[in-house]
C-alpha cells in the first residue's frame, strides 16, 4: 500500500514498500495518489541523521541500535558497529544501513525521520517501515 507521509514543513514523501515513490508538496502528492493512506506528522520531515561514533551504551545491542533510532539516525558508520559483535545482527534486524543516510528522491530508499521544533525526534522510518514512534 502506498503512504504519504508529511510533516508541518508541507514537504512530503509518497511510500511504496521499501523505496520513495515521489516527494513533492503533500497537496501535490495527495492529487497525484488519491487513495494513498495519509500519515501526518507533528513535525518537520527531512532525511535522517548519519551515526560516525560509538553507540550509546545500553543493556544490550538492541537497545544501543534503538538508541539511535529515537535520534533519527538512518545510517550507520562500520566502524561504530565494531565494539560488540552483536550490534551488526541487532542493526540488520531492524533494518539500519551502514553507510550514508538515503537522500530524500524518487527511487531512494525510504530512510528518514520526523524531528519536532525542538529537535527531538518523532519518528523515524527504514526502508518503509516505522522503526521509530515517540508517544
Amino acid at each position: 500500500m502506498l503512504t504519504i507521509h508529511t510533516g508541518t514543513n508541507h514537504d512530503a514523501v509518497a511510500v511504496e514498500g521499501d523505496r520513495i515513490a515521489a516527494v513533492a508538496d503533500v497537496d501535490a502528492l495527495r492529487a497525484d495518489y488519491p487513495d494513498a493512506r495519509v500519515r501526518e506528522w507533528p513535525g518537520e520531515l527531512r532525511p535522517g541523521v548519519g551515526w560516525e561514533g560509538v553507540l550509546p551504551q545500553a543493556p544490550s545491542p538492541r537497545e544501543r541500535v534503538h538508541a539511535l533510532l529515537t535520534r533519527g539516525v538512518t545510517a550507520v558508520a562500520p566502524r561504530s558497529l565494531s565494539d560488540d559483535p552483536g550490534l551488526g545482527p541487532a542493526a540488520a534486524r531492524v533494518g539500519l544501513p551502514v553507510g550514508s543516510p538515503a537522500p530524500l528522491h524518487a527511487d531512494s530508499r525510504a530512510d528518514f525521520a520526523v524531528f519536532a521544533p525542538d529537535g527531538a525526534c518523532l519518528a523515524t522510518v527504514l526502508g518503509g517501515r516505522l522503526v521509530h514512534r515517540r508517544k
